[in-house]
C-alpha cells in the first residue's frame, strides 16, 4: 500500500526515549542540542514581528510563481549588504531550504540519479533525497588543523548518473566555510562534467572566528548555480517558514532552469501571502536577533575552550561559523553508548558524531545556542564524565 521511499526506520532510538521519559518526569536536563532560537532565550521585537502580518495587501491574491516582487527585492537587498549584485528575477520564494531542495532535485533529477553532498552533514539530506527518488553519494571533508575540501575524492565519486554537487557554506555541523580556491575547484568540476552547484547558505551570517566568507551569490558564475537561505537563520524565525532560492549561470541553461523552475513553483504556489509581505520587514529587522545570536555563540565557544584548554584529553575542531562545535573525545565507547550514559547519568543531552556522519568513534556535537549558564554547567558535566571515561 506505501510507497518504497518512505519505508524508514522511525523506530524510537534509546537515546531519543531516555530524553523524552526524563521530560516527562521532569528530571534535569542539560540540553545542548537546542538549536530553536525561539526557545533559547533571545529577545524578539513581537510587536515589529507581529505586525508585518497585517498588511491589508495580503487580502490580494496574486499568484507570481516566483513570489512577490517586493519579497524578492527585499532578499536582493540583502545580499547587496553581502556585496552581491543580485536580480529579483532570479529569486525563487519557497517555505523552507527543504522545499527549495525538493524543487532542485525535481528540475536537476530522474529518479535514482546522484546528487554528491559532504560528510559530515546534517541528515535531514537522506529525507528529502528519498522523497524525491534522489540517491546521495557522501564525498569527504577532511580536517588538518582545520576541515578542508577533498576535491580528489569528489572527483571518483562522480558517475554518469550524477547531476549535482552540494555544499552547506557554512557546513553544519563542522562550521567550514568553502574558501575561494576550492569555491574555484567545485565550479570548474561542475562546469567540466555538466553539474549543477547547489549552494545552502543558511548559517553564513554567523561568524565565529574569522572574517565571513562571501555569498556564492556574488562573483562569476561558470556553471549553474543555486544559492539557498532563508529566514529561518537569517532572522532567527523558523517559525513563518520563509526561505529562497538564487539562480545563477551561464546561458541558455540559465534561461532555460528559471523557465522550468518557475513551472515548478507555479504548480505548488506555496508561500503564503501574509509571510511574503512580511518579509522586507523581517529582513530589516534582522539584526537585533542576529547580534544575540552572535554573542552567545562566541560566549559559549570560549565556555567550551575554558572546559577544555589545549593538553586536554579532549578539545573542540576548529569551526569557523554556524551554531555548532565539534568536541573530539577518546574513542574508548560508541559515541551512541556514551551520549546515552551524558544523558542517563549527568543529564547532559548532546548529539553523537555518528548522527551526522562521523566516521568511527569520539566526535560530540554541541549546539553553541543554548543559555550561557546551562552551556557552562553543560561544560562542567562533560569534563567530570572523561575523567571517569579516562
Amino acid at each position: 500500500m506505501f510507497s518504497r521511499r518512505t519505508g524508514w526506520d522511525t523506530g524510537e532510538t534509546g537515546w531519543a526515549r531516555l530524553l523524552r521519559e526524563r521530560r516527562v518526569a521532569d528530571l534535569p536536563i542539560l540540553d545542548l542540542t537546542a538549536s530553536n532560537p525561539t526557545r533559547c532565550g533571545f529577545a524578539y521585537d513581537a510587536g515589529a514581528i507581529l505586525e508585518a502580518l497585517r498588511s491589508a495587501a495580503a487580502l490580494d491574491y496574486d499568484p507570481d510563481p516566483k513570489g512577490l516582487l517586493r519579497a524578492r527585492e527585499a532578499v536582493a537587498g540583502y545580499y547587496a549588504e553581502h556585496e552581491a549584485s543580485v536580480d529579483p528575477e532570479l529569486l525563487f520564494l519557497t517555505t523552507s531550504t527543504s522545499e527549495a531542495y525538493s524543487y532542485l532535485f525535481r528540475l536537476l533529477c530522474d529518479p535514482s540519479d546522484e546528487v554528491l553532498i559532504a560528510r559530515p552533514s546534517y541528515p535531514l539530506f537522506d529525507f528529502l533525497a528519498d522523497l524525491d527518488d534522489v540517491r546521495l553519494v557522501a564525498y569527504p571533508l577532511f580536517y588538518d588543523y582545520g576541515w578542508h575540501l577533498d576535491a580528489a575524492a569528489l572527483r571518483e565519486r562522480i558517475t554518469s548518473r550524477t547531476r549535482a554537487i552540494v555544499v552547506v557554506h557554512p557546513n553544519n555541523p563542522t562550521g567550514h566555510y568553502t574558501k575561494a580556491a576550492e569555491r574555484a575547484v567545485l565550479e570548474e568540476i561542475c562546469a567540466e562534467f555538466g553539474l549543477a552547484l547547489i549552494v545552502d547558505e543558511v548559517f553564513l551570517d554567523y561568524p565565529l572566528e574569522v572574517t565571513a566568507e562571501r555569498s556564492f551569490s556574488a562573483g562569476e558564475h561558470p556553471a549553474l548555480t543555486f544559492v539557498l537561505s532563508g529566514l529561518s537563520k537569517v532572522a532567527g524565525l523558523p517559525q513563518m517558514k520563509a526561505a529562497w532560492v538564487g539562480c545563477f549561470g551561464p546561458e541558455p541553461i540559465l534561461a532555460e532552469a528559471l523557465g522550468r523552475l518557475e513551472v515548478i513553483a507555479d504548480t505548488f504556489l506555496s508561500m503564503n501571502a501574509p509571510v511574503q509581505w512580511a518579509i522586507p520587514v523581517w529582513l530589516a529587522g534582522r539584526g537585533t536577533i542576529q547580534t544575540q545570536i552572535r554573542v552567545r555563540i562566541r560566549e559559549n565557544l570560549q565556555a567550551l575552550d575554558a572546559a577544555f584548554p589545549a593538553g586536554s584529553r579532549a578539545g573542540r575542531l576548529v569551526a569557523e561559523a554556524g551554531w555548532s562545535a565539534v568536541l573530539r573525545i577518546p574513542a574508548v565507547a560508541r559515541d551512541e553508548e556514551t551520549v546515552f550514559r551524558l544523558l542517563s547519568e549527568y543529564g547532559v543531552a548532546v548529539h553523537s558524531g555518528d548522527f551526522f556522519g562521523f566516521g568511527g568513534s569520539g566526535w560530540l556535537v554541541l549546539s553553541l545556542l543554548p543559555h550561557k549558564g546551562d552551556f557552562v554547567n553543560g561544560m562542567r558535566q562533560i569534563s567530570d564524565f572523561l575523567k571517569v571515561l579516562s
